[in-house]
């Protein structure tokens, strides 16, 4: 097993390669959860993501031999662009071997720093396969996402790092797919600082971690928004590291890494994807358990799909009650509407959508039933809209 002599020569290999991010205190996110909050930035680096640390580790340590002959990873996300770009970096040749639903924003993505991409297969599993296959025929030197001592030790840089730069730190929250990123932490962390507590976080769609760890029987789902952590197996060398020295795994849903993506584009004004934000949704959905605590999280990454965030924010209004859709009863004669909307608009609501249905409706033949979906302050503030529209005589609820 790797220790913190490794992550320690990684660190030297990585510096003046990948950026050592900021770790700062988030007060706002302090006062929400009661804890002291510090955030690792790992979104800023180049690839917006902490995997290519041990990209850069692994490419670094290789043969004169390996480099001649090149390197292969399967990846539809930022393994395949942390590897990429360092292998361009360094002169390598670099095959990626992506499932042939991957988005084409991430495999132009690929492409740009150089690597050749095959599409190839429907899941990943397929597509592993087919790397495995190309890199005996080829001779090309595999890269695994997180099952590799040298990816391990380049992604433990992270908490190196974080307790140089907040060395009271008490606990660490980190997000767990394959194991890499936490395994490689807490390694580092337990050796420097050996009573900090660490915790990996895991999808409820994706336990498969938590499963083999805690031996428990949880089912996998299909999708999630944490993409980068949506893993099918642990590795065996994650596992065994993450039993030795990683306190517990706990789980959170998908409601809850919503919550936290826009918390921390609203609050930090950070993008962050799904995995990157497995972390703050763990700290939010069990604030007393680090309540008055010193508590580090990483932001892994920050690579998202444009439309997928769209959804979040739309979906993170609904929650926080700044977006409404109200149902309003009316009799269907000219002006009912006119007066609906002079309401809401005088109560300080601002109107988005209008829908009017007269088929699809138990009202009597003369009434009509309208959808509006309004933007507003708060709950408080669709109480006020809803109290306006029923002084008014109508009948309004909120769906």
């Amino acid at each position: 097993m790797i220790a913190l002599s490794d992550i320690r020569d990684a660190a030297g290999r990585l510096h003046g390669q990948v950026l050592d991010t900021p770790c700062v205190e988030s007060r706002t996110l302090s006062q929400i959860t009661g804890c002291q909050v510090f955030l690792k930035f790992e979104n800023l680096q180049f690839t917006a993501s902490f995997k290519e640390r041990g990209a850069c580790n692994k490419l670094s340590r290789l043969s004169d031999e390996e480099r001649r002959h090149g390197v292969i990873a399967m990846s539809a996300g930022n393994h395949a662009q942390g590897v990429a770009y360092h292998a361009q970096r360094l002169g390598l040749r670099a095959v990626i071997v992506m499932p042939r639903f991957t988005p084409g924003v991430k495999v132009e993505r690929t492409r740009s720093f150089g690597a050749e991409v095959v599409l190839h297969g429907d899941t990943l599993e397929e597509a592993r396969a087919h790397a495995l296959e190309l890199a005996g025929r080829e001779r090309l030197t595999f890269v695994h996402p997180y099952d590799d001592d040298a990816i391990i030790a380049g992604q433990g840089t992270v908490g190196i790092e974080m307790l140089q730069a907040v060395p009271e730190l008490e606990t660490l929250i980190v997000a767990v797919g394959g194991g890499g990123l936490v395994a490689g932490i807490a390694t580092a962390a337990k050796a420097l600082v050996p009573g900090i507590e660490v915790i990996g976080v895991q999808t409820l769609r994706f336990p498969n971690m938590f499963n083999a760890v805690k031996h428990e029987h949880l089912p996998q789902g299909v999708s999630t928004i944490a993409e980068g952590i949506a893993v099918g197996a642990p590795g065996h060398i994650t596992q065994a590291l993450i039993e030795r020295h990683v306190d517990d795994l706990v789980l959170v849903d998908e409601g809850d890494i919503e919550q936290a993506i826009v918390m921390l584009l609203e609050i930090e004004k950070t993008l962050v994807e799904g995995a990157g934000a497995a972390g703050l949704a763990a700290l939010l959905k069990y604030p007393e358990r680090w309540r008055g605590r010193k508590v580090g999280l990483v932001l892994g990454g920050g690579n998202i799909d444009p439309m997928l965030l769209a959804a979040i924010i739309q979906r993170g209004l609904v929650r926080a009650g700044r977006l409404a859709r109200l149902r309003v009863c009316a009799r269907d004669v000219p002006g009912s509407l006119a007066r609906i909307t002079s309401i809401i608009g005088e109560a300080g609501g601002n109107i988005d959508e209008v829908h009017h249905q007269r088929a699809f409706t138990l009202l009597a033949a003369q009434n009509v039933e309208i959808e509006l979906v309004i933007q507003t302050r708060g709950r408080e503030h669709i109480r006020q809209v809803l109290t306006a529209l029923r002084a008014a005589g109508f009948e309004a609820e909120e769906q």
